[in-house]
This record gives structure tokens, sequence and C-alpha cells, in this order.
């Protein structure tokens, strides 16, 4: 963690989830706390926790799954659902985690993306029209 910050911000989210999922709607979905554990508890413990199991090696995506069911953030021309003049055009679109690096797919997204905003192709979404 190089980053100014990110310690904390990771600590902070080590605590906070721990507070929400001890709310009593969440406790009677979880039996226990698997990581980092209940025998992590105090701020040094969870820093300790969190540098010895960060990792940076998985792409993260589908945070704004593309779609045309209600779930979803984007259309297939990566439009957000509900706002005029915005797009998302990366990894966070892919509705899964593929088994293979994302750069290849993410930059096909984005010559589709360029290619829909240039007017080159049409795709229409239900619900949306050509124009």
């Amino acid at each position: 963690m190089t980053a100014s910050g990110d310690e904390e911000r990771m600590i902070l989210a080590v605590e906070r989830t721990r507070e929400l999922l001890a709310q009593p709607s969440m406790r009677a979905i979880g039996k226990m706390e698997l990581t980092p554990g209940q025998n992590v508890r105090t701020r040094q413990q969870i820093r300790d926790y969190i540098r010895s199991h960060a990792e940076t090696i998985y792409h993260p995506v589908g945070t704004c799954r593309m779609g045309i069911d209600s779930e979803a953030v984007v259309d297939p021309e990566c439009r957000v659902h509900g706002l005029r003049g915005l797009r998302i055009v990366d990894a966070s679109i892919f509705p899964l985690l593929m088994g293979s690096n994302t750069n290849a797919p993410t930059t096909a997204i984005a010559a589709r993306a360029a290619d829909c905003i240039l007017g080159r192709l049409k795709t229409v979404s239900p619900g949306r029209s050509a124009a």
C-alpha cells in the first residue's frame, strides 16, 4: 500500500463492514466472520492482517454491469440508464470476471463505444429510440 491514506481507508472499511454486518437484519444472514476473523480486533491487528493479505492481482469488473435488465447500469451502447450524456467505458461494465486479462476486452469495448458515439454503430436498447 503505497498511496497515502489507502491503509487507513482499508482499516475503516473493515470496521464499517463489521458494523453493518452486526445489524440484526444482517446477523440473520451470516453466521460468523470468516476474514479477517474474530481474533483480529485492534486497529493494529487489522493493519497487520491487511498488510499480509491485500492483493492487487485481480481486475475489478462488474460494478456497472452492461445489460438490458433492471439490474444493469449501462445499456449495450455503454449509456448509463436514466442519465443523458453519460457513458461508462471500462472493465466495470463486464457482467462477470473473465478468466483472462481484461486489457483486450476493455479495448474492444472502448472501440465499440467510440463507434456508437461517432454514429458508426447503432444498437437500440429496449425503451430507447435510435436518436
